[in-house]
């Protein structure tokens, strides 16, 4: 059963996030902005300039007082010790933003929009040190850990991206509907009625492997060695698009979000973590080889596509599901939900 809370919002909820400390932030329609402790207790209000919708927003990994969220096509910096007017705006997108990320060094800001470009913030000098793009709009964007320098981008061109912050044009790119083939799938067909259109992101702690939500309904695990990334696992996850993915700081455990009213928890560590290697070794084996063959990554695709993957635990929450956030709240861990209505459900999970 869920516990509710409510009162910080008056429309629906549509992002989460938690800091180091245990303060969580929603952001809602129309300019709202939440905080909250971690028993469900309202700590903060705030409604901010024109009443945009809040579509992300983001706690600093290193100042946990420090909160990022956007609005509109503004980036507004607040303090969340004193929840008033932001400290500072950027302007720097041209159409609403759909996502932000930071960098475990709050060195560098990432703003994905409507227009497909992600905006890259030198948070020092307070500029764009980098625009990138897609071809259709940019619904997430994420910070690798460890590499603050790399990030991993999706959008709903289907395009996967891992980019370097030293380079303009993406390290590597994934089309997902042209790793479908009829071998591969047996939905294929509908393909075309319900195409992969990339939805959200997340990287797991390790920073080499990162999952990714789709249209179609599928889960897809990526691993990153050096330039380049495949896809190392496939599952069918819930039976409409998969609006959110979540890593948990347990290694391979993953939380995803559907638009089917959903929420998942699955345990990925049998089927990825045996392969999981240092960068160094990573680095010295891809010197040592050729680049792999298509056909080779498309028979490592099959055998992925194919792997069968069931969920650790099943929250039926009943409404289509916004955002999801992790946190240890009240001595346990929770996930926290964001959905169509004006409150945030938080479920108990179970333990590692």
């Amino acid at each position: 059963m869920a516990a509710k809370w409510t009162g910080g919002h008056s429309t629906s909820v549509l992002c989460l996030n938690v800091n180091t400390e245990g303060l969580v932030a929603s952001g809602a329609e129309r300019g709202e902005l939440a905080l909250w402790d971690g028993r469900g207790a309202l700590v903060g209000q705030l409604q901010l300039p024109k009443a945009d919708d809040v579509t992300s927003v983001v706690f600093s990994p290193r100042h946990p007082a420090r909160l990022y969220t956007s609005h509109g096509e503004t980036v507004s910096l607040l303090d969340a010790r004193s929840l008033k007017e932001p400290v500072e705006g950027f302007h720097v997108n041209e159409e609403e933003i759909n996502c932000l990320s930071v960098n475990e060094t709050d060195s560098f800001l990432a703003a994905a929009d409507d227009s497909g470009a992600i905006k890259v913030m030198d948070l020092e000098n307070k500029k764009v040190s980098r625009s990138l793009r897609h071809l259709n709009i940019c619904s997430s964007v994420a910070f690798r850990p460890q590499r603050p320098q790399s990030l991993v981008s999706c959008g709903l061109d289907m395009q996967v991206m891992l980019w370097n912050l030293q380079k303009a044009r993406p390290l590597w790119t994934t089309n997902l509907q042209e790793c479908e083939s009829e071998e591969d799938s047996p939905q294929s067909a509908g393909q075309f009625f319900n195409p992969p259109l990339a939805h959200s992101l997340s990287v797991a702690p390790c920073g080499n492997v990162f999952g990714c939500g789709a249209q179609d309904g599928k889960v897809r695990i990526f691993r990153v060695t050096g330039a380049k990334f495949e896809r190392e696992l496939e599952f069918l996850g819930h039976s409409l698009g998969v609006s959110q993915v979540l890593f948990m700081p347990e290694a391979y455990w993953l939380l995803t979000g559907g638009n089917d009213g959903k929420v998942l928890l699955w345990d990925v560590s049998s089927d990825i973590g045996k392969q999981e290697q240092s960068p160094a070794k990573s680095l010295q084996r891809r010197k040592g080889q050729a680049p792999a063959s298509t056909r080779k990554d498309r028979k490592l695709n099959k055998v992925a596509s194919n792997a069968r993957v069931l969920p650790k635990l099943t929250i039926e929450h009943g409404e289509k599901v916004n955002w999801i956030s992790c946190a240890w709240l009240k001595g346990s861990k929770r996930v926290l939900v964001a959905d169509q209505s004006s409150s945030v459900s938080v479920y108990p999970l179970p333990e590692a």
